[in-house]
């Protein structure tokens, strides 16, 4: 969701938590972000649905379709263009979509919004970006596009990623989380320049007025059940792809550890935990 979830770097083809990783380790990252966080993601698709109601969505960088079902779920009227410059990714989307029986209300758009504005987008009632708008090139161009392709009662639903989730605790492993985040930010000040940007002047240079924001936080305490416990191996394993050139050899092999299915594997922990938060703003043009 990208909705989903947060790592989901699969927005419009740059596939990457923290700048690199396989495919189907990113594909696998967020289905399990979309079935342990269910609740979570929903609860944030509601407070969207509140501001009102929506017939015709998109959803920017849509992966593997978690934000695409959620929306289908809240707006039960509604179809959903569902789009990502991944083919793979829609393919996905797709079969995940008509295995619960949704498949007509989902229209799937490969395009690369950094390239432009898709053709015949337009005229919709609610645009659902969720942690993709920091990948753009140039967001505050999309952002404008995004504006012309609403409705005249339409809105932006921009959902962002306060920081990615962590899971030990805190100091645990010789403190390995905490300078792996250190490391991200540091990737991400290369790679993702627009992570925490600011967000409600960026909107409101490209004519749009925030009606609403509201920061969500997930806290998932242990011990965690088992597909959350895959989760936070996966996250960590994906962790260590896209860190290991920034990481000191004595900080891979504590990964490594962790990601083993040695007595230190965080397949066998009992005190891991989730802790994410995001925020979401509601925004309509201003003309």
């Amino acid at each position: 969701m990208s909705t989903h979830g947060h790592h989901h770097d699969h927005h419009h083809g740059r596939h990457a938590h923290a700048g690199h990783g396989s495919h189907d380790g990113l594909a696998e990252l967020l289905e399990l972000d979309a079935a342990v966080l269910h609740d979570y993601h929903a609860g944030i698709v509601a407070w969207v649905a509140s501001q009102g109601p929506a017939r015709t969505i998109a959803d920017l960088g849509a992966g593997t379709g978690a934000g695409t079902l959620q929306l289908l779920a809240r707006f039960d009227a509604a179809t959903v263009t569902a789009v990502d410059s991944d083919d793979a990714m829609l393919h996905r989307l797709a079969a995940n979509a008509a295995a619960r029986g949704l498949g007509e209300r989902v229209r799937t758009l490969r395009a690369d919004l950094d390239a432009g504005w898709p053709a015949g987008l337009d005229g919709l009632d609610l645009i659902w970006a969720a942690n993709s708008m920091h990948h753009m090139a140039d967001p505050a161009r999309v952002l404008r596009d995004i504006g012309a392709a609403l409705a005249p009662e339409g809105r932006l639903a921009l959902s962002e990623l306060d920081a990615f989730p962590r899971f030990l605790p805190e100091g645990a492993a010789g403190g390995i989380e905490e300078r792996c985040h250190a490391a991200m930010a540091r990737r991400r000040e290369q790679d993702m320049p627009y992570m925490g940007a600011d967000w409600s002047a960026l909107l409101g240079g490209a004519g749009l007025k925030v009606e609403s924001e509201r920061r969500f936080e997930v806290t998932m305490e242990p011990p965690l059940p088992e597909a959350a416990t895959r989760y936070a191996h996966a996250s960590l394993s994906r962790t260590r792809e896209g860190l290991a050139d920034l990481l000191t050899t004595d900080d891979l092999a504590t990964l490594d550890d962790l990601l083993g299915d040695g007595e230190r594997s965080v397949l066998r922990r009992d005190d891991l935990s989730i802790r994410a938060a995001r925020t979401v703003w509601i925004a309509r043009p201003t003309a």
